[in-house]
């Protein structure tokens, strides 16, 4: 079985997808709840400055020294970032679109200038080609390893145990930072580990993936579970299977139409937000036109009770407690009318005797709760 497995191209182009859409999808889930996701795009372009520069030092594109070169270059555009927004001048938005392409344009203008028969061009660092990763392999034992698959996997690794170790900081510090600080969890410190363990990732996955991918695994699946649920911990589990499962559905169909494998896996991840913002359970389309329509239902069912309540008993019962008086009178149309009193007798709040509708006992208490809630508890 494991010689098969590291035999067949297939497994292994997708299991580094889903290795890339794991490590992504672990950090970016905090990335996106505190607001820090287009930082995520600054670092994955500026990036490319610390590769051109550990090349130009060692003469290698990858390895640990253009892994750290990157992060910093990575934590420095984040710096600089704030540093802009900080000031006052420019808002944060701006600062990111002044601050990244101009360490990329400068990463561009180095690679042209120094490097320009080496496979590390903007065109390698944004798209990548995973359907390539099994050229690179490095011998462990009797099998040949992807070598993009060993470095995202070592980071995916880290990342989660970072996420592991610091859940209970990582939680805080992205609902309530002020607590955060007043408990003495450093919360500024986490989040630049959190983004040079981004930066460490992006560089892990560019060769093999591309920036494109890697932003569409570290955003999106983060996003489309945070409207699934609200609980932490599913939120992770759901954005990792949708990673992983965007990597495995993404080939197969990438296969199946001949297109680019890494541009396929990154429009699944986008059909998984797709149906999420339709059919998630609380947040989703559906569900928030069932409640507003639930909402309106019960205001109308109580403009309904106070319109009887107001009177009743009174001389004039007889012409403004009918159906004519609520479609004269409220101004409703005929066909909410007839559904706002078949939902008031459904509920048992009213009851119709002839052309007149009366008030039950518990219309008559949900009145009292609109007129005189002191007696609430009577």
């Amino acid at each position: 079985m494991i010689t098969w497995f590291f035999d067949s191209l297939h497994a292994m182009i997708v299991t580094t997808g889903a290795l890339v859409g794991a490590g992504s999808s672990l950090l970016g889930v905090f990335l996106v709840l505190r607001g820090a996701g287009m930082l995520t795009h600054a670092i994955s372009h500026s990036i490319l400055l610390g590769i051109v520069l550990a090349w130009m030092a060692t003469g290698e594109i990858s390895g640990p020294l253009a892994l750290v070169a990157a992060a910093v270059v990575g934590l420095l555009s984040v710096v600089l970032t704030e540093a802009l927004a900080r000031s006052g001048r420019v808002a944060m938005d701006a600062a990111i679109g002044l601050v990244f392409p101009a360490l990329f344009a400068l990463g561009v203008l180095l690679v042209s200038l120094n490097a320009r028969n080496v496979h590390i061009d903007e065109h390698a660092v944004l798209l990548g080609e995973i359907g390539f990763v099994w050229l690179d392999t490095v011998q462990i034992g009797e099998w040949a390893v992807p070598r993009a698959m060993l470095a995202v996997g070592a980071l995916t690794l880290c990342n989660l145990l970072f996420v592991t170790l610091c859940w209970k900081e990582l939680k805080l510090a992205s609902f309530d930072i002020a607590l955060a600080h007043a408990l003495g969890f450093a919360p500024g410190l986490l989040f630049y580990v959190l983004l040079g363990l981004t930066s460490a990732t992006a560089v892990a996955s560019f060769d093999a993936v591309g920036v494109v991918l890697f932003l569409a695994f570290v955003i999106v699946p983060p996003s489309a579970a945070l409207l699934l649920t609200d609980r932490l911990s599913l939120v992770l589990l759901l954005a990792v299977a949708m990673a992983v499962a965007s990597s495995a559905i993404g080939y197969v169909l990438a296969l199946y139409w001949n297109v680019s494998i890494g541009g396929m896996m990154a429009l699944v991840t986008g059909a998984f937000l797709l149906v999420a913002w339709i059919a998630g359970p609380r947040h989703g389309l559906v569900a928030r036109a069932v409640r507003l329509r639930q909402v309106r239902a019960e205001n109308d069912a109580r403009s309904l009770v106070a319109h009887l309540y107001n009177h009743e008993g009174g001389p004039e019962a007889a012409e403004e407690n009918t159906v004519r008086a609520l479609h004269d009178h409220l101004l409703w149309p005929e066909a909410q009318t007839r559904r706002v009193i078949l939902h008031g007798l459904d509920r048992g709040l009213v009851e119709r005797r002839g052309e007149r509708l009366h008030l039950t006992p518990k219309g008559r208490a949900v009145a009292f709760q609109i007129f005189e809630p002191w007696r609430r508890g009577n």
